[in-house]
């Protein structure tokens, strides 16, 4: 299908569906049947089977005419991450029962991963899940996850069985957050926020039908879920206008009386990485439409964070002492946010913000590694606990 097509097949919906007259809801779901929801995906899951790069045209058609989006920003670990996950993994009723309401924004998804003793180390986990007749019993606890205390559905990993090694013992599940055992606290950051969360697994049951993928293959389905994470991280690189480096940009022009060679240096400096970030993110998002996520979204997320903060930091240079001004005044009172705005807010929650772009999404550390071993080439550092049964690795 041409660009043309799809335009004619936008408008073709537009004239059966006006914006002004039809239901949010009943917008949102026609849309999706049309497959000009994600283009890339399949016909009849929300897509038409094109390449990713359509999707800015389509996205662009809609918001023209005034239609309603379904909340993108609120749910960006449901579209990001649980959607391409389930569509690769997932049985067809549950890719039936799941995608529809994920992409219509009336199901918050959150991912529960990390935890205290295993955050770079994910298959460290210890929280566990045993099955009994009538499906999973999980008992742990989860941290650093985005969004649980706005989240309906969780992807969640554990492990289901101790006497393997570490990487064999894991299943990948779909987890009810409304469910009973279910508890959900707030962290609080640098910023005053909280818009992370611990999250407490107790007697949480969880049917069958909820497990994504074979007994024993959660690290295989994990691994696909956090290279559209590092990939969907990474893909915030700049725009070619706007972005970070357009509002670094603003400051500069704002400010000529802190112009100087070393910093409009850095400034043409990063716009041209940031620019490189941007082009090479168009190209690994067209991969993972295809479903080929690899390794190299671990570079795309690790260079992200790595201009991220540099950007930040020297926006506060150039704005000099208005750029220590903090809007909210938090005074570490805990705000819940719905969503993380980098663009919209202040200098200074940006520069506090972005210090947990190297941590989130997979620790900086940990992505060089993965980026040396299987993008290098590289040897592999030493891993003596890589074939020893989880229950007798000390910790």
């Amino acid at each position: 299908m041409t660009p043309d097509e799809l335009r004619e097949r936008v408008a073709a919906f537009l004239a059966e569906h006006d914006p002004a007259t039809t239901d949010r809801s009943a917008f949102l779901h026609a849309r999706y049947r049309a497959g000009l929801a994600w283009v890339s995906f399949p016909e009849g899951y929300g897509g038409l089977g094109l390449p990713r790069a359509l999707q800015p045209l389509v996205d662009g058609l809609f918001a023209a005419a005034g239609a309603p989006d379904n909340n993108p920003r609120r749910n960006g670990i449901g579209l990001g991450m649980a959607a391409p996950t389930i569509l690769a993994f997932g049985t067809e009723e549950q890719r039936q029962r799941y995608l529809e309401p994920l992409w219509c924004g009336e199901e918050i998804w959150c991912q529960l991963f990390s935890e205290p003793g295993a955050g770079s180390d994910l298959a460290g986990l210890a929280t566990r899940a045993v099955r009994d007749a009538e499906g999973w019993v999980v008992n742990g606890q989860k941290v650093w996850t985005s969004g649980a205390h706005n989240a309906d559905f969780a992807i969640l990993v554990a492990r289901t069985d101790p006497d393997v090694p570490k990487h064999r013992g894991l299943t990948y599940f779909l987890c009810d957050m409304h469910a009973p055992g279910v508890d959900v606290r707030p962290l609080r950051q640098i910023t005053g926020e909280a818009e992370f969360n611990e999250v407490f697994l107790t007697d949480v049951r969880i049917p069958d039908g909820q497990r994504l993928g074979e007994v024993g293959d959660g690290w295989r389905v994990a691994n696909a879920t956090l290279n559209n994470e590092r990939v969907a991280i990474g893909g915030h690189a700049q725009p070619r206008e706007g972005g970070m480096v357009g509002l670094v940009a603003q400051s500069w022009r704002e400010r000529p009386e802190a112009h100087t060679p070393e910093l409009h240096d850095r400034l043409m400096r990063l716009w041209v990485e940031a620019e490189v970030a941007r082009l090479t993110g168009q190209r690994l998002r067209q991969k993972l439409a295809v479903g080929q996520p690899g390794p190299e979204g671990s570079a795309m997320k690790l260079t992200f964070a790595r201009i991220n903060q540099e950007l930040t930091g020297l926006d506060l240079e150039i704005r000099g002492a208005d750029g220590l001004r903090y809007e909210s005044e938090p005074g570490w009172t805990m705000r819940r946010p719905e969503q993380v705005d980098m663009t919209g807010r202040d200098a200074v929650y940006r520069y506090l913000r972005a210090k947990g772009n190297s941590i989130e999404g997979g620790t900086s550390e940990i992505l060089r590694n993965i980026v040396a071993e299987r993008v290098l080439g590289l040897p592999s550092e030493p891993r003596v606990d890589k074939d020893v049964p989880w229950k007798e690795i000390p910790r």
